[in-house]
């Protein structure tokens, strides 16, 4: 919210004006048409004090700046179209992927790889089984390393850990919460096979240095992309860069069918062998040749996706654009800083919009106190992730495994749990990452976006009053 009455006494001494960000949040967050209402407002007449419930903070009985809803994914996307796919292959009987050569799935995979500018597509299950089959397709197994990000879903670790293989975590850059390509240098060894940067939020890591480094040392590159559908960088779309890119259609995903996931890639040797592994070692002659579970997509996934593919680039695009404007509303402020974009960086899949909180701006007070404030201003924002990969029971238990026993050193795991150190990553998950749900949130119209601004500020004029929540 705007403190009116701060401003007003301010016009009337601009050289006492605060700063110039307050100026123009004014003047960018208030229509030309709204100024004389809120002047009438401000100003006292026939003596009265002027009331300053408005600028209190709803958590301590003012208003709040939102009573609004926020869209709801997925339903708010269900249309005629979608439901027609599915009833059809409901009454079509084929439900399975094995029936028929030109099911949902089979028509999904060679949409999307045409969406995503590359040749071929396997479905999986879930995001993490295309990490998962991936991994397994490239030979990675017992005795070899694989880096990745401390700051991410489980998916990604278990995908490494499914085929036996150690997941070495590389901390963050702590400002654009991708992994940090000078990390993950002094962490590459003779056992190291790949890397798998995740891009977070839908945001490009920074795939530059980190392709430079899998070249330098002959490492395969695995991208989990499952938050970043669309998102381009350096004239590519996230996924393409690597060998593999891997996606997740999980319900608060931007493509979503409940449970579901895809693989794409170039590379049709590697992309034979990801399709039969994840169809139980069993390839598309039918000769069963491999060691592989049983991920496949099925039919009414298959549909689902089918029925929403056709306004998804226009949900991609209407994110970039409240992303942006939420970009330039916030440029200036250092309470709280959008995530870093890398050189190169074109568009994002914003499966969430990322700031870091720096309560130095705001007297100090903890993260938690502002979350509750915004929060009571109808704006939820949330702190994400609440623990990094690296300190979960997943790593003791795992050392303590014969086969990694066996197939590791005891100086290596040893070293392993040592090194098992991720500052930046603690300082973002412990005190500085807040997100707005970009999925849903930013489909919103430019009035929701203000409304997000105007609850940020409204909370930043009272930080003074933090201490008291």
């Amino acid at each position: 919210m705007i403190d009116f009455k701060e401003y007003l006494i301010n016009l009337q001494n601009p050289g006492k004006m605060k700063n110039e960000f307050t100026r123009r949040r004014f003047l960018t967050a208030v229509s030309v048409g709204s100024i004389g209402a809120i002047v009438a407002q401000a100003i006292p007449s026939f003596g009265k004090p002027i009331s300053t419930k408005a600028d209190k903070l709803a958590i301590l009985g003012g208003s709040p700046v939102r009573t609004k809803d926020w869209p709801k994914w997925p339903s708010m996307i269900v249309d005629d179209k979608m439901l027609e796919s599915i009833t059809n292959t409901t009454k079509s009987g084929i439900w399975s992927r094995i029936q028929s050569p030109s099911g949902t799935v089979v028509t999904f995979e060679k949409e999307y790889a045409k969406l995503m500018g590359t040749k071929y597509c396997v479905g999986t299950g879930s995001g993490t089984q295309a990490l998962a089959t991936c991994v397994e397709a490239m030979g990675i197994g017992p005795g070899d390393e694989v880096i990745t990000s401390p700051y991410t879903d489980f998916g990604t670790i278990s995908a490494i850990l499914t085929s036996r293989a150690l997941p070495v975590l590389a901390d963050l850059d702590r400002a654009s919460f991708q992994l940090d390509p000078a990390d993950v240098a002094k962490k590459i060894n003779k056992n190291t096979k790949a890397i798998i940067p995740v891009h977070m939020m839908g945001m490009p890591c920074d795939m530059q240095s980190i392709m430079a480094l899998a070249k330098k040392h002959n490492l395969r590159v695995i991208e989990d992309a499952c938050q970043a559908n669309f998102a381009r960088y350096q004239g590519k779309q996230l996924g393409t860069i690597g060998e593999v890119g891997c996606f997740s259609f999980q319900a608060s995903k931007q493509i979503s069918c409940g449970e579901g996931g895809a693989i794409i890639g170039s590379d049709e040797a590697l992309m034979d062998r990801c399709y039969t592994v994840q169809n139980h070692g069993t390839d598309r002659k039918g000769s069963n040749v491999t060691i592989g579970p049983k991920y496949r997509m099925n039919e009414f996934e298959g549909a689902i996706l089918l029925g929403q593919l056709p306004g998804a680039k226009e949900r991609f695009n209407l994110r970039n654009e409240n992303a942006k404007y939420l970009a330039s509303k916030l440029k200036g402020f250092k309470g709280l800083v959008p995530q870093k974009q890398y050189a190169g960086t074109e568009s994002g899949g914003y499966y969430h919009y990322a700031m870091s909180y720096h309560k130095e701006h705001f007297k100090n007070a903890d993260r938690s106190k502002f979350l509750k404030a915004i929060g009571a201003e109808g704006v939820k924002l949330s702190p994400y992730i609440a623990k990094g990969l690296h300190g979960e029971p997943w790593v003791e238990h795992i050392l303590g495994l014969p086969e990694y026993k066996e197939m590791y050193t005891a100086a290596r795991l040893q070293q392993y749990r040592q090194e098992l150190k991720c500052p930046n990553c603690d300082a973002v998950v412990n005190e500085e990452m807040v997100i707005l749900s970009g999925v849903n949130s930013l489909l919103g119209t430019k009035q929701d976006m203000d409304d997000v601004i105007n609850a940020i500020m409204k909370v930043y004029d009272n930080r003074d009053k933090l201490a008291a929540i």
